[in-house]
């Protein structure tokens, strides 16, 4: 099998998925989740039968959390890993940060001052969009436009103040970490850098020492050390599940951890595409046997979605069906007749 075919079955888009959303984040480790509607698919693609309704009921039934764990950036996390990554890879991306939070002129008091509002504005379980927050914080002297009142809410996160609680309507709403999560578990520094690199290996192989500290945002010294504290490596090739049926096809939601989660993406992404497909990463994709065969968008209307299919090269017979197959499991997903519409590529 290809390195591309081989994480098919480890990230679980190829072979069984697993019954419930919340394995497929706990196996994960972290799946990055700042688009939140492509987060939705990202866990529900590898869940059997899921839906985005289901998906979203495990987050507010706080089986899932979402919040800013790992490098800076939004993923949903098991609740019983929350904390430990928060406490020890925070600090790091934290310090990264400084330089704009002093641009921003959101200095030690301010930050003080923001989350001392912002705590007792949502104790007693109470649960605040964005909009609402900000408006406490203006009404209280604390300028949020620029995008200080998302840093805010970004380091009150990686303070282990706050994470994201259950929609209200289409806005994100925030609940107290310690309300939400109570008694999320805790794990010593050696222990908490084996855990996430043994995790990755797992789920995310076959991978690099240096896919792996992208991926975790880690320094280059605490990535070797998680390495060899994890010991070895599983080896993908001798899994139980040893061969991709080809054509094998998903539709990616960008961002996805199979191909975010690598600093190294040639495994999927072939250079003359990486422009079109903007690296795999900022678009949602075609994967076509572990590479990435075009790109896909959706519209949603009152009783369908149109998913529109731009493949970078005419597809076989086999191919195309196995394509249009995930559009009509997309739909399935959200609740919505598929309509597949294919778009021609001349330029390729």
């Amino acid at each position: 099998m290809t390195t591309a075919q081989q994480r098919l079955r480890t990230q679980r888009l190829a072979g069984p998925g697993f019954d419930s959303p919340a394995e497929v984040v706990r196996w994960l480790g972290a799946v990055q989740a700042q688009d939140f509607a492509g987060a939705l698919w990202a866990v529900g693609m590898r869940t059997t039968g899921a839906t985005a309704a289901e998906v979203e009921a495990a987050i507010a039934a706080r089986a899932i959390v979402r919040t800013w764990p790992l490098r800076g950036t939004i993923h949903f996390v098991a609740p019983q890993d929350v904390r430990w990554m928060l406490a020890h890879f925070a600090p790091r991306t934290i310090a990264r940060a400084a330089p704009r939070f002093r641009q921003l002129e959101l200095d030690a008091r301010v930050l003080a001052k923001s989350g001392a509002i912002i705590v007792r504005a949502l104790e007693g379980g109470r649960q605040l969009t964005r909009p609402r927050l900000y408006a406490l914080l203006e009404r209280a002297g604390i300028v949020t436009r620029d995008n200080r009142g998302l840093h805010i809410l970004w380091r009150c996160a990686h303070d282990g103040l706050i994470c994201f609680a259950a929609r209200e309507g289409k806005q994100a709403a925030f609940a107290l970490l310690d309300e939400w999560v109570p008694g999320a578990g805790m794990r010593d520094r050696d222990d908490a850098l084996a855990e996430l690199a043994g995790r990755y290996f797992a789920s995310h192989g076959p991978a690099t020492l240096q896919d792996f500290i992208w991926w975790s945002g880690l320094s280059a010294a605490d990535g070797r050390k998680a390495v060899a504290l994890a010991g070895p490596r599983p080896d993908p090739a001798t899994a139980r599940h040893s061969c991709v049926r080809s054509p094998h096809a998903v539709l990616l939601p960008p961002y996805d951890e199979y191909t975010v989660a690598y600093r190294d993406r040639s495994a999927a992404v072939d250079p003359a595409h990486a422009g079109a497909s903007r690296n795999g990463i900022f678009s949602p994709t075609i994967v076509l046997d572990g590479r990435i065969a075009g790109t896909w968008t959706r519209r949603i209307e009152a009783d369908a979605v149109t998913v529109a299919l731009k493949p970078f090269a005419t597809l076989s017979g086999a191919k195309a069906r196995r394509v249009a197959r995930e559009a009509i499991r997309y739909g399935t997903f959200i609740g919505r007749p598929a309509r597949v519409a294919w778009i021609v590529n001349l330029t390729v």
